[in-house]
């Protein structure tokens, strides 16, 4: 049974930074590319970032792009974000979310955790 349990959320002042983390179990986590997605209140799903299986190739979305780092650790099965310079506007449930291939991928996953409670707020 493929698992993928999220840590790290909490709340922050506005330039703060956090570190999220997500463990995989369940399934061959170095052949997988990996995303973190978000929801916002009242929004829908949001890509913010993803890894290839590697861990070398990554990409982010425009709105984090410079202040979130995205890395994995295919030896502890763990996905982690490291998130700096947070803003209000990041405020969401984060998720992690497995992709079908070794890519990351923008708009398709067939695993996603249960989320983490990210609040930025002075």
């Amino acid at each position: 049974e493929v698992q993928l349990v999220e840590s790290g959320g909490g709340l922050v002042q506005p330039g703060g930074s956090l570190r999220l983390s997500c463990a995989a179990s369940g399934f061959t986590f170095r052949s997988y590319g990996m995303n973190w997605v978000r929801q916002a209140p009242g929004k829908g799903l949001e890509w913010v970032s993803g890894i290839y299986s590697g861990g070398v190739v990554t990409k982010y979305a425009d709105s984090v792009k410079g202040r979130f780092t995205i890395s994995r650790d295919n030896a502890k099965n763990t996905l982690y974000l490291q998130m700096t310079s947070l803003k209000p506007e990041d405020t969401a449930v984060y998720y992690c979310a497995k992709s079908p291939d070794a890519y990351y991928n923008e708009r398709m996953y067939d695993y996603r955790g249960q989320g983490t409670q990210v609040t930025v707020s002075s």
